[in-house]
């Protein structure tokens, strides 16, 4: 009998089975830095909060969890109030302690602050954000620039109080009367919160408001600035004239100068807006 062998393959069959089966490996690997690769996540930079007179770091109380829910990592530094100079370098120190990107945040006389703060510092501070704030330039004060427009009423609602150090320094700080804090401070605060932020007050130094201010680091560094039309501490013509002296990205909002505790969620996005042009 005689069998009938098996048909071997062709050359070309051969050669399409071989290529098949490279192919299916070759489609079973994954790259570096192809489709299976993680893309690059957004850089959140640490946004850091600066206060100012009459108040302390609770002022951003309803801003934080807004900032925090949004994924980034925040600081609500404490303010010394004594002086540009001296709370700057303040700052710095606190600066100096965070890694990475910072968007630098300061209200009312905090704008000065951060101002000098983050002067020479732009490969660390990628933007600043003024919250009815001051944008001094070089060689000028806080009451300076609050008397160079009509609107404050502050003088008005004011006492100071003497005092001497141990080592007799002498010196006076500054605060709101408790009766006359919510109609120049936060009329647009409930009363009950008022009385608390009245009684907690922090106390400015009289000479840091006439400080004069050395540097700008708003001329280096991009800036946002959000306006208080009905502000009785900084007149609205001199935020509006400090905001585009600085080439701010400006939003203007109706609200008293305690902005941050009336209209925490205005504040949250202007300074989400600054944070997202971080990369």
């Amino acid at each position: 009998m005689r069998l009938n062998r098996p048909a071997r393959p062709s050359r070309r069959s051969t050669l399409l089975g071989v290529t098949a089966a490279v192919g299916l490996s070759v489609a079973a690997v994954t790259l570096p830095g192809t489709a299976g690769a993680t893309p690059p996540q957004p850089v959140r930079p640490t946004i850091v909060l600066e206060h100012g007179a009459f108040a302390d770091a609770s002022s951003w109380d309803a801003v934080v969890p807004r900032l925090q829910r949004a994924g980034y990592p925040v600081v609500s530094a404490a303010n010394p109030l004594r002086g540009p100079a001296g709370d700057a370098a303040y700052l710095r120190s606190v600066l100096d302690h965070i890694d990475g990107p910072v968007v630098l945040v300061g209200h009312s006389y905090g704008g000065t602050v951060i101002s000098q703060a983050a002067a020479g510092m732009e490969d660390k501070v990628k933007a600043l954000v003024y919250i009815a704030a001051f944008l001094p330039d070089a060689g000028e004060s806080s009451l300076g620039l609050t008397n160079k427009f009509p609107g404050s009423t502050l003088g008005q609602a004011i006492e100071s109080v003497n005092y001497t150090l141990p080592d007799g320094s002498q010196g006076a700080d500054v605060y709101i009367e408790q009766d006359k804090f919510r109609h120049q401070f936060a009329a647009d605060v409930p009363k009950d919160k008022t009385r608390l932020m009245a009684a907690g007050q922090r106390p400015v130094a009289a000479a840091a408001l006439e400080e004069k201010s050395t540097q700008a680091a708003w001329k280096t560094i991009p800036s946002w600035s959000l306006i208080t039309t009905e502000d009785l501490n900084i007149p609205v013509a001199a935020q509006r004239y400090m905001s585009h002296r600085a080439h701010a990205h400006t939003t203007t909002i109706d609200a008293s100068h305690a902005v941050s505790v009336s209209r925490p969620e205005a504040v949250a996005r202007i300074v989400e807006q600054a944070a997202r042009t971080v990369r």
